[in-house]
């Protein structure tokens, strides 16, 4: 376990936004974790579980607590039959894991390729894209809970998932430590159609392989086109959640021909898309660019505070309900 003191939260999350944090504990191995915790309640700090901070933003005034940082690693992947049953420790990258059950022709992930991110952050907000996300092929985590301080495991009916939520980010957020994750997959392919996105570039490139492999590596070109790298361009990855409808209002929204997506977690209405047709792709709000190929991405071009970023958003939010109606929620978390 490594304790770390005044770290930037900037230099802790892709946004690039954010002052010092008190304490900066790495978790090296499952042992750590109460270590972690009982130093935060020896200090009298709150704490923080901080992932790849792809969707995290920090505070001006930093965080006065300790932000715990998941490090462990280890994948291993049992076939049995057409099935396998995958497991990964929460330090993992996300993406790392992807590309591994890619690998083995397995499929169930492979349209989550290149999200930014852990493992152990991955079943928290229940992350999507393209048709797949992580409630579709969750067996368990294995979790330290805080309310007890014991370690247990928590099965996917457990975590009540819904759209970009299960109880690890809602009810009880703040409870459990995702130590690992099992998910079960299978020897195959994604049935089609396939998301819109991904159906075009089919048709665009002729694609005829639909291989785990070959959605891999089709999702990261589109990826790629679309999505600036956190990396190397300060942003928190999607920043709004899309808006879902029940199936009277998706009927009278077709009708009136917008793009209404019907999946199986719901209808859905890309906000990127309310967002571009409000006349916001490629402006720049407070420092903040609205990202001209994938309008749910915020840029941060000049900013360097949180009150740039407020300001920014509540300017999209109100510009696209004056237009729609519809009241766009952010999507990531904040560090408080």
């Amino acid at each position: 376990m490594k304790i770390l003191e005044n770290i930037p939260i900037a230099s802790l999350t892709t946004m690039r936004l954010g002052g010092p944090a008190r304490f900066v504990i790495e978790i090296e191995k499952p042992e750590d974790v109460p270590e972690a915790y009982n130093f935060a309640r020896e200090h009298e700090l709150p704490v923080f579980v901080l992932g790849g901070g792809a969707n995290t933003l920090g505070h001006d005034e930093g965080f006065d607590g300790v932000l715990v940082m998941n490090k462990l690693v280890g994948i291993n992947i049992d076939m049995h039959g057409d099935s396998a049953t995958v497991h990964a420790m929460g330090g993992e990258v996300w993406d790392d894991l992807v590309a591994k059950t890619c690998e083995a022709g397995l499929t169930g992930i492979e349209a989550l390729s290149k999200i930014p991110g852990t493992v152990g952050a991955a079943p928290v907000q229940n992350i999507g894209a393209y048709g797949q996300d992580i409630s579709q092929v969750l067996v368990s985590v294995e979790v330290f809970d805080t309310a007890d301080s014991t370690f247990k495991t928590l099965t996917a009916a457990d975590l009540g998932f819904a759209y970009r939520k299960s109880i690890l980010n809602s009810s009880e957020y703040g409870r459990y430590f995702v130590i690992a994750a099992t998910f079960e997959l299978h020897v195959g392919q994604m049935a089609r159609p396939f998301y819109k996105s991904l159906e075009k570039y089919i048709a665009d490139n002729n694609e005829t392989d639909f291989s785990p492999a070959a959605i891999r590596r089709m999702v990261s070109a589109i990826r790629a086109d679309k999505l600036p790298d956190p990396a190397f361009i300060p942003s928190a990855g999607s920043f709004f959640k899309n808006v879902y409808v029940d199936d009277a209002r998706a009927d009278e929204l077709l009708a009136q021909g917008f793009p209404v997506y019907r999946g199986h977690d719901g209808n859905k209405i890309n906000s990127g898309w309310l967002i571009e047709q409000a006349g916001l792709s490629g402006k720049v709000l407070h420092g903040f660019r609205v990202n001209e190929k994938a309008a749910l991405v915020l840029i941060n071009e000049s900013a360097s505070s949180y009150a740039d970023l407020a300001a920014a958003r509540q300017e999209i939010i109100d510009i696209v309900f004056k237009k729609f109606g519809f009241k766009l929620e952010q999507e990531p978390v904040e560090i408080l």
